[in-house]
């Protein structure tokens, strides 16, 4: 890179949202972490919606702080989070409101209406996505009819347009709305048309690594960041996670860990004949034009859900329960993860001993007392099913699979790497923490380098995601 100025990550996420600044420090690429915040849905008459004044708030707090530190000015800045939910906005650009979550129960019956109007076969032929309930297109079924021509963006292609580029989807986020056709890589008409969804609400697509715009920083009392460069980069998180590995070889899997388990593997084209539909693996955009084929499992939610109902006895952490399970057995049964009463917030435990009941089987604690015993039984039930979906992933691509990269939050679980080697048979290196933010800057860099409509080369994402994986260790 010719111009050494800074660079910003923001990455939203549904348990915090960071705001990352990378400089060139003796000419090598550095990350810092400048702001982070924590992040919840919030419950309102019975719904489930986020505090978007509050994401923006904290959002604008970080940039200022990155504008403060890096003297040498800011080059480019980048946003991306978790897919599915989207603002709606008004004519003038505003928001209608704040965002629904997407475990909010209306796409349950949503859903179904849906596939009153569209058969499940032919929704999951045209899209290649699997048949979840959280995806967009239920989201905007289930919106009143008032809402219904109002345009609407991702949250992370909302954020970018907030600070001035122009309204676009990106690819890699837009391929989890299940509204774009697998083949085509464009808005599938035929769904549009068969849920009686507008398209002229949806915005146009666009390439990860896409320029959409320069940061107009004085509208929003952002001094010191006029001119920055705006990127979509692979607004999707775990996309920009899998970015994040640097690996060119065609022989690995990927967990992308942390409030959901994302398993799988990246291929040139999309999978979706007949076994990848039965067994309902997704196909997601990834850099380059390439794919995710994957699943998502139920990750480290249910632990964290436990641990809100255990607080008031005990405070458990994350590393304390990892290392309090890790000298008992492996459990008798094991859970299925998948449950979708398990997907629900609130009365974990109880769930869980639910879940155990309807299959004969014996109940475990609910007090923080028992929270050894039911973290243990969630951690091999989880390993267990990453080495279902890994040994899917094998014989639906006819793939040879020899390690499995694990990035996210999830990485730094020791007993959950440790059972997941155990149950996939492959080789486990543990990734970044921080993958998505990695990913984030591998295609600011890239694209920078050479932006078209394709949007950012693979090859030099990889290589610039290897670049500051290196500097990270020196």
């Amino acid at each position: 890179m010719s111009q050494r100025q800074a660079m910003i990550a923001i990455d939203l996420g549904a348990e915090s949202c960071r705001v990352s600044l990378l400089r060139w420090i003796n000419g090598r690429p550095q990350i810092e972490l400048v702001h982070r915040h924590a992040n919840a849905p919030v419950s309102r008459n019975g719904e489930l919606h986020w505090d978007l004044g509050q994401i923006t708030q904290q959002m604008d707090a970080g940039l200022r702080k990155c504008a403060e530190i890096a003297s040498e000015g800011i080059r480019s800045i980048a946003a991306d989070g978790w897919a599915v939910d989207y603002v709606r906005l008004n004519q003038d650009g505003s928001p209608v409101g704040d965002p629904f979550c997407y475990r909010d129960e209306r796409t349950i019956c949503s859903q179904a209406e849906v596939w009153k109007r569209i058969a499940p076969a032919r929704l999951r032929a045209i899209t290649g996505t699997e048949m979840s309930r959280i995806n967009t297109l239920y989201q905007l079924y289930a919106d009143p009819a008032d809402l219904q021509e109002k345009p609407w963006l991702n949250l992370p292609e909302y954020v970018l347009h907030r600070l001035g580029g122009r309204a676009v989807a990106e690819y890699t986020n837009a391929t989890h709305t299940q509204l774009v056709d697998a083949e085509r890589r464009n808005w599938s008409a035929e769904v549009f048309a068969a849920v009686g969804l507008s398209m002229k609400a949806a915005p146009p697509l666009v390439r990860p690594g896409t320029v959409i715009g320069k940061l107009a920083g004085r509208q929003l009392n952002l001094q010191g960041l006029e001119g920055a460069v705006l990127i979509a980069p692979a607004c999707h998180d775990t996309a920009s996670a899998i970015a994040g590995i640097a690996d060119s070889g065609g022989d690995w899997a990927y967990i992308s860990s942390g409030t959901w388990s994302l398993v799988g593997t990246v291929l040139p084209e999309p999978c979706n004949g007949a076994e990848a539909q039965a067994a309902d693996f997704t196909n997601l955009g990834a850099v380059g034009g390439r794919i995710c084929f994957h699943k998502n499992v139920n990750g480290m939610w249910l632990l964290r859900q436990c641990m809100t109902e255990w607080v008031t006895e005990i405070d458990w952490t994350v590393p304390e329960l990892i290392k309090a399970a890790e000298g008992l057995p492996a459990p008798a049964s094991l859970l299925n993860v998948d449950d979708p009463d398990l997907l629900l917030p609130g009365e974990m435990p109880a769930r869980i001993n639910r879940q155990l009941a309807h299959r004969g089987l014996a109940p475990v604690g609910t007090g923080a007392e028992a929270a050894p015993e039911v973290t243990n039984l969630i951690l091999h039930s989880l390993a267990a099913r990453y080495g279902e979906i890994v040994s899917k992933v094998a014989q639906v691509t006819g793939k040879k699979l020899r390690r499995i990269y694990i990035v996210g939050g999830g990485s730094r679980n020791t007993l959950l790497n440790k059972l997941t080697a155990a149950a996939t048979g492959l080789e486990v290196r543990c990734g970044a923490v921080e993958s998505a933010t990695i990913g984030n800057f591998a295609v600011q860099l890239a694209a920078l380098e050479n932006s078209t409509e394709h949007g950012a080369d693979a090859a030099r994402v990889a290589y610039w995601a290897q670049e500051i994986l290196t500097a990270s260790m020196e």
